[in-house]
Formats: structure tokens, sequence, C-alpha cells
């Protein structure tokens, strides 16, 4: 740690949270600090409910003594709101600190009904989510929203979305920060804006693989999308078009919903394959409904996903090569046995045997509470990183 000597209270807190030190002792010796001045800093995160004494530690030393007592994050002190957003469906929930969902609702919910009408009715749910936990709205320190769409991380605001018409450069913010002021009278409750494919690979990460450095996580639903974490942390890019991979182009001549041709989403997509199937007479419209025949074991759109995984592993060979991870995950409505198998044909045949040799290609572990984990943990990292957390302590007067 830099500047070890004058580790602040958030910074202490930082070491307690990871488990890179939880006792007093260990937290001497990370920062440099005195006895005193450790004290004096864990007081104040006591006093704000953020931290609390766990059971006692292992005796260090040969001559016995007291065990250390164990210092542990107190998730109880606040909660935090989240949501998932697809084109045609969302989820919401209610999170404690460390991620456990209290309670959760999905329901239709169309993006293209626009942003005011759409995030005035998460609001709705969030009152009615509270209610249902049994916890109050004061309570809520947080609220973080996945959306199907490049977001600038530094405004929270989509960046020409093409599966999100009318909302680009919308102050999604400020819109739900209102709806849900609006429904419970609470003000000031910070919002966090980030890509759904970005959340679900972050939330998937941190639940299931935390101790690999390089995961890559592959949404295939309506659209196509990727998150990235290297090191524990989203990579965005730099205006946040990083994972973007549905608008790569192949060598087909369909016209995508950005307005180019040939984008890999628009033929290898869920909505892709719900326009084969309706062109050869099945009844379907969207991802979900592709992912319904699935389920139910149809033929066709089983054979139709199969040559959608082709497409996809084709391009996830490059994916793969570029940033050799040590997980590739595929998730959404697509991801099932018939479209994982046309990715792994594609994807270990151009490939070379060098970047596949330690990967692992699975499916998602939380399924549709993804999203929902990665927007709450989002909304934590973000509020209680060290020079966050220090003006928090500041503002609350401890």
């Amino acid at each position: 740690m830099s500047g070890r000597a004058q580790a602040s209270a958030g910074e202490l807190l930082e070491l307690v949270r990871t488990g890179r030190a939880t006792t007093r002792g260990a937290l001497q010796q990370a920062t440099g600090l005195s006895r005193a001045t450790v004290g004096q800093r864990l007081d104040r995160l006591f006093r704000a409910g953020w931290l609390r004494e766990g059971a006692g530690g292992p005796v260090d030393s040969p001559l016995g003594g007291r065990p250390s007592i164990t210092l542990e994050f107190d998730d109880a002190h606040a909660i935090v709101l989240a949501a998932d957003l697809d084109t045609r469906h969302a989820r919401a929930a209610v999170l404690t600190l460390t991620g456990e969902i209290l309670a959760e609702h999905g329901g239709s919910l169309v993006v293209d009904d626009g942003p005011e009408a759409v995030l005035g009715e998460l609001g709705r749910w969030f009152a009615e989510l509270l209610e249902k936990a049994g916890r109050r709205a004061g309570e809520v320190c947080g609220i973080g929203l996945a959306v199907p769409g490049p977001v600038d991380s530094d405004t929270g605001r989509v960046v020409q979305p093409p599966m999100m018409p009318g909302w680009d450069g919308h102050d999604i913010r400020a819109t739900l920060a209102g709806a849900f002021t609006a429904h419970t009278g609470v003000t000031g409750v910070p919002v966090l804006v980030d890509n759904d494919a970005n959340l679900m690979a972050y939330g998937e990460q941190r639940t299931s693989y935390p101790g690999c450095s390089a995961f890559v996580l592959v949404k295939v639903s309506t659209g196509i999308g990727a998150g990235v974490v290297v090191h524990g942390s989203v990579y965005r890019g730099i205006d946040g078009g990083a994972g973007d991979i549905g608008h790569i182009r192949t060598g087909a001549e369909a016209l995508c919903r950005c307005g180019s041709y040939g984008c890999l989403a628009a033929v290898a997509s869920g909505g892709a394959v719900a326009r084969r199937l309706a062109e050869n007479g099945v009844r379907a419209a969207s991802g979900s409904d592709v992912r319904d025949l699935l389920t139910a074991g149809h033929p066709e759109a089983a054979a139709f996903a199969r040559e959608a995984g082709r497409q996809v592993g084709d391009v996830l060979a490059t994916v793969v090569t570029l940033l050799n991870p040590g997980v590739l995950m595929i998730a959404g409505d697509l991801a099932g046995t018939a479209f994982l198998t046309g990715v792994r044909e594609l994807l270990y045949q151009r490939a070379l045997p060098r970047s596949t040799a330690h990967l692992d290609v699975v499916t998602s572990r939380l399924g549709e509470r993804a999203g929902l984990v990665g927007a709450g943990a989002l909304v934590v990292e973000h509020l209680y990183a060290p020079e966050r957390a220090e003006a928090r302590l500041l503002a609350l007067g401890v």
C-alpha cells in the first residue's frame, strides 16, 4: 500500500473487506500504523456501523495467550437495489452488501417504450420490493442498473445503443433516482449504470471464479455482447465500448439493427435465430421464445442454435487468442447444449492450441441473477472504495 503510514480508515476497511488483513495486528503490519492510530481509525468504522467484531482467530504465539479478535465488514447497515434490463424483460432485486438477494421480481418491460416509462416502472418495482423484503427505503445506499447497450461509465449514459432506441445520451442516473424518490420519498441515492454483459461477467467472476485473472462472458440473447474481467476489474475500454462483439463483421449480408450489414448479432443472436424459425413457420419473435423452444427440445430450434454457436465460436477464436482467458462463459437465452456445442466446434478448430490449453468453456452459474449480483457488487465496490469511503465517513460526521 502506498503511503503506508498515512493509511486512511477507508483503506483499513478495504483490507478487512478483501480479507487481506482481518485483525488489529494484521492491519498494523500491513499499513505501518501504530496500534493507537489503527484503533482510532477502526473506531470511526465501528461508529459508522461498517465493521463488527467476529470470532477470535488462532493464537499465533507458542506461548499461548488470548486469540486475536477478527474484524468483519458488517453488511447489515445498508442494502442495495439492482435491476437488469433486457430488451423485453427486466429483473429487479433488493440485496445485502455481500450480494445475498432478499427479494426479487421479474416481468415484462420493453426498452423500446423509452427511458422515462421504463425507469419510472423500475422505481415502482423497487418500492414494492422494499416492502416485500421488510426494509426501509432509507436503508438503500445505492442503485445499480444493467442495460443492453454500451455505457460511458463516467456519465452513466448509453452511447448509440442499437438495442435501445430513444435512450442515446439520456441521463439514466437522474431519471432512475427521480423515479425512486417519486415512489419512496427518499432523495440523494446514487445510481450506477453499466452494460449488462459487463455486470453479468463481474457477478459470475466474483461469485464462482474469483481466482481467474482473465475471465470472459458472452451473452447471447436478443443481441450479443461480451464482458471482460481482468484481475478482478471490468475492462471497459476508453469509453465503454469494449466487448461489443455483436457488431464484428462476418461474411453474411444480413442487415443489423445498428444499420450495418453482416454483424455477428444479425446472424447468430437469439433474435436472428427467432427470425429464421419464423421464416420456417415456427412461432418465435425473440431470444426468450427461442430459449423456450430449446427447453422444450424443439429440433429445428436446436439445429439453428448450433449453427449460431458455430458462427459465434468463429469470432471467439480471435477473442480467445487476443485475451487468453482462463474461463469463457456462455450466458443468455441461447446458452444451452446445442449452442455451446457449436461454439466449441469452431473455437477449438480455429484457435491455436496454445490459446485453449488452459481454457474452460462453461455456461452461467448464476443464470438470470448474474446481472443483479454484478450490479449490486458494482455499487458496493464504488461506495466503499477507500477514497469514497473516507469522504462518506466525513459526511456522516465520524
